[in-house]
């Protein structure tokens, strides 16, 4: 048998905070973060910051951006998160300072271990160094680490880690020049 999905277990804490806290936040942003204003960044900001995420000065969200938890998120000073970005932090995700995640991206940090019957559910942080460009409809996989002023080219899918001051791209994303 390859799995058995009736002995999954979500273990214990692994949201970080309550199913009643979890589920207010999901009304809140489909109420009061997604159907706000183009220009109302500042209660975007607002929003995120008290549900507990840590939010830089002028970090720019578009109201179209899904994070699953909030207080598993840190963005640096002077980042922008494009439309339809989605942050799937089942684990931290934590997002330099002048950095650009465009829309369609995906960033997630969980995945199940296909290996296990029971399919067990994982989580690995995924940290984003200053001054990266991740270009459109890039997917990030669980545990990666992008360096410092790196530029993943769209639609690329980045498995490994990829090193500081790289243009790369591809399908899995490979350093290709100098930035």
């Amino acid at each position: 048998m390859f799995q058995n999905l009736k002995t999954f277990k979500i273990p214990n804490g692994f949201r970080g905070k309550s199913i009643f806290h979890v589920q207010l936040w999901w009304i809140t942003q489909g109420i009061f973060f997604r159907l706000s204003p183009q220009f109302m960044y500042g209660w975007r900001r607002l929003l995120l910051r008290l549900y507990g995420a840590n939010i830089g000065k002028h970090v720019l969200i578009r109201p179209t951006a899904k994070i699953l938890y909030p207080w598993k998120l840190t963005i640096g000073d002077w980042s922008w998160i494009g439309d339809d970005v989605t942050l799937h932090n089942m684990a931290n995700i934590i997002i330099g300072k002048n950095c650009v995640i465009s829309q369609k991206s995906y960033l997630c940090t969980g995945s199940h271990d296909y290996t296990e019957p029971s399919f067990d559910i994982f989580a690995k942080p995924i940290e984003i160094k200053d001054e990266v460009w991740v270009a459109t409809d890039v997917f990030i996989a669980p545990g990666i680490t992008i360096g410092t002023g790196t530029i993943i080219g769209f639609r690329s899918t980045v498995n490994k880690n990829l090193p500081s001051q790289m243009i790369c791209y591809g399908n899995p994303a490979k350093p290709v020049k100098k930035r």
